[in-house]
């Protein structure tokens, strides 16, 4: 045998891997940014129709028209992106200012899909 045939059912995994040759290695992803305050503004203040400066931190979001609905969004945004976030967590405590701690802490435990 010249070794000619014993890559034939791999073709194409040396360009899947890489230059580096990482594809398929082992280990978890980085842990995802969280969105800061200022993110999350922008983010309701575009659900809400109300200016990101006119948001207080402590400002009760539901109070200022933001619907579950729109909540939930948020939450699957912020799932794809990797951040272990519940619709009970934001419908909690509806601020800025407790979302940016929870977000934080959702951030800080890393692995995407994680469940508190």
């Amino acid at each position: 045998m010249d070794g000619t045939t014993s890559t034939a059912g791999n073709a194409g995994t040396d360009h899947d891997a890489g230059a580096g040759g990482t594809a398929g290695t082992a280990g978890p992803a980085p842990a995802p940014a969280p969105p800061t305050s200022a993110d999350l503004r922008a983010s309701v203040s575009a659900m809400i129709g109300t200016p990101p400066g006119e948001i207080a931190g402590d400002a009760n979001l539901v109070l200022l028209g933001l619907g579950s609905l729109e909540m939930m969004r948020l939450v699957n945004r912020w799932r794809r992106q990797g951040l272990a976030i519940e619709f009970r967590d934001l419908a909690a405590e509806p601020t800025i200012d407790a979302w940016t701690e929870r977000l934080a802490s959702a951030g800080a435990k890393g692995s995407p899909g994680a469940k508190r």
